[in-house]
């Protein structure tokens, strides 16, 4: 089975997140299943950006990114947080590699437009594309790649893309059959409660209400781009939580938040894990 995991910042700070959740890709590849791995790490970028003096600014989420920073982007993304990533998951006996869009042009972007303005958020992109042979040759040697959130252009650039995006579309672009967002919260929560399922329809009303906020908003709108494109199962997970990507990835209809296309889809996966 294809499956993109996409994991956020918050879950590379600490070691000790890092290795849990390097044991289970581990044991997922080990499994048979295809693995590919979309890392964010905003808050990592955010404090290197600001020791090294460079100011950041965010519209409707999305960072400005100049040349410069888009240069220490590829820095803490490419080298620091791709790497730290790769060697944990190889560190448990599986193989990994740390790639990002400049190698073998595996992934393509183009600049992100934002109404009539094309480039204002600067060197920020949509991906385009996925070298899915290349993939596949990393896959057959028993390798599972770690993706940087970079894309490269036309223009040879890269640009920087929003990791929920990326791994939404990455999903899209390979046929993957389950794309699991692992973040810093039990998953999609009303109030302290985690809902155990959401639909395309739930998103804008919670959006407008802001009963989901800041970066979950981000992953509401990539969950809802994945099912549209054809991802057969999608789910919002607590990176932290122990064993919670084995169990999203086996289907485990308890942990985390599932989003579906509609409250038919609802019904119909409440009535299967009954």
């Amino acid at each position: 089975m294809r499956i993109v995991i996409k994991i956020a910042g918050a879950l590379l700070e600490k070691d000790e997140d890092v290795r849990g959740i390097a044991v289970q890709i581990a044991a997922l590849a080990e499994a048979g299943h295809s693995l590919l791995v979309v890392h964010g790490g905003g808050k990592i970028f955010t404090a290197t950006l600001e020791r090294m003096g460079i100011s950041s600014r965010f519209v409707s989420g999305l960072r400005v990114t100049d040349r410069q920073t888009r240069d220490v982007a590829v820095m803490v993304f490419a080298g620091l947080l791709g790497k730290r990533l790769a060697a944990a998951i190889s560190a448990e006996g599986c193989s990994a590699a740390g790639i990002c869009a400049a190698d073998a042009q595996c992934f393509t972007a183009e600049p992100m437009t934002r109404g009539d303005e094309t480039g204002d958020l600067g060197y920020v992109g949509c991906l385009t594309g996925v070298n899915v042979a290349f993939l596949e040759s990393l896959w057959q040697a028993g390798i599972v790649p770690v993706a940087a959130c970079l894309g490269q252009g036309s223009d040879g650039e890269l640009y920087n893309i929003n990791a929920d995006h990326m791994a939404a579309a990455c999903a899209d672009f390979l046929g993957a059959a389950r794309l699991i967002f692992l973040t810093d919260v039990a998953g999609v929560l009303d109030g302290a409660a985690v809902l155990p399922a959401v639909t395309c329809d739930d998103i804008e009303p919670m959006i407008r209400s802001r009963r989901v906020t800041g970066g979950m908003v981000l992953k509401l709108e990539a969950c809802r781009r994945a099912l549209e494109a054809g991802v057969a199962e999608v789910r919002i997970v607590g990176g932290n939580l122990p064993g919670a990507l084995l169990a999203a990835a086996n289907g485990q209809a308890s942990i985390g938040s599932q989003i579906l296309q509609t409250a038919s889809a609802v019904a119909t996966a409440a009535g299967r894990f009954a």
